[in-house]
């Protein structure tokens, strides 16, 4: 059995899952993952889509020539690959899609997100796939912010206060973004055995849970959107956070818009939701990280670049 931290929970997992920073033993851990056998249908479905189907508790999920995953009230995970699966790749979809419907049946807010600690505060940054999360935290990390989570990004409302919670995960990136940003002294292993996609070792992660100091919804500066950070009014950032969610069907599905109306409202008056509209080029990064600092600055996060 291994053990991990995995968005502020305890896990207990089977499945050795790469990428991941090694968690303390525990004899109750909050989520365990096992392999065994899972059904090709829930009997009793109250609602299903072509890959998963929903009752009560149970989350059915099968990914095709992956796995059938069947998680049961946001605790237990188990996993039934396919026969011609490739081993490797089930971890992936493990730590992706798969905890990201746990942390949906724990009533979590969980978000497409990558986040870094700056000064004793989560920065958030949100968008889909391509959208430059990942880089843009491995290019903090460098800048030295530790790394608070990758790609799924779980954060709840502690006291009403918005709190992300630790994931203890390697970013992930594409060999270019690797090589243009100086980190190949940090690449581990391919995160697919087909993708040229890597593991990378943030060098500092953060390991407690964050109160949220701002959330970055990211877009490409083109016309008529100039390059620049913007705080849109409260209706529009409502909507931007459950655009924002990790697989937003979900919240739908787990009768959850209330959940994120709430939270959005929280967030923008505690914290805040933003654009952050840049060039789609390393050469710009260094620009970037400055506007940032600028902001934070100006929030009252940092009083000093690191």
């Amino acid at each position: 059995m291994e053990f991990y931290r995995i968005s502020g929970l305890s896990v207990a997992s089977e499945i050795v899952l790469p990428g991941l920073i090694a968690g303390a033993p525990s004899v109750s851990p909050e989520v365990t993952i096992r392999r065994g056998e899972v059904p090709e249908a829930l009997p009793a479905a109250t609602s299903s889509g072509i890959t998963w189907q929903r009752c009560d508790a149970q989350f059915l999920l099968r990914i095709p020539a992956i796995a059938r995953f069947m998680l049961t009230g946001g605790r237990d995970i188990v996993v039934a690959p396919e026969s011609d699966a490739d081993p490797d790749d089930v971890p992936i979809f493990l730590l992706g899609t798969v905890f990201g419907i746990l942390l949906h049946q724990r009533e979590q807010i969980v978000l497409h997100a990558s986040a870094v600690d700056v000064c004793g505060r989560a920065i958030v940054f949100c968008g889909a796939s391509g959208a430059g999360k990942s880089t843009l935290a491995a290019a903090l990390a460098h800048r030295g912010y530790p790394v608070v989570t990758d790609d799924v990004c779980g954060l709840s409302l502690q006291d009403d206060v918005p709190t992300v919670h630790p994931d203890g995960r390697h970013l992930k990136l594409w060999a270019q973004a690797i090589a243009r940003l100086d980190l190949a002294e940090r690449q581990g292993a391919r995160v697919r055995r087909k993708l040229e996609k890597f593991f990378i070792d943030p060098h500092n992660v953060s390991t407690e849970p964050l109160p949220l100091g701002a959330i970055y919804v990211l877009r490409e500066a083109r016309p008529p959107n100039a390059a620049g950070i913007t705080q849109p009014n409260v209706v529009d950032a409502t909507l931007l956070l459950r655009r924002g969610a990790y697989r937003p069907r979900l919240v739908r599905q787990f009768d959850q818009k209330a959940a994120y109306f709430h939270a959005a409202a929280r967030i923008a008056n505690i914290a805040g939701i933003y654009h952050l509209t840049r060039v789609l080029d390393f050469a710009a990064m260094p620009d970037v990280i400055a506007s940032l600092e600028r902001h934070w600055q100006d929030l009252g996060i940092m009083e000093s670049a690191p």
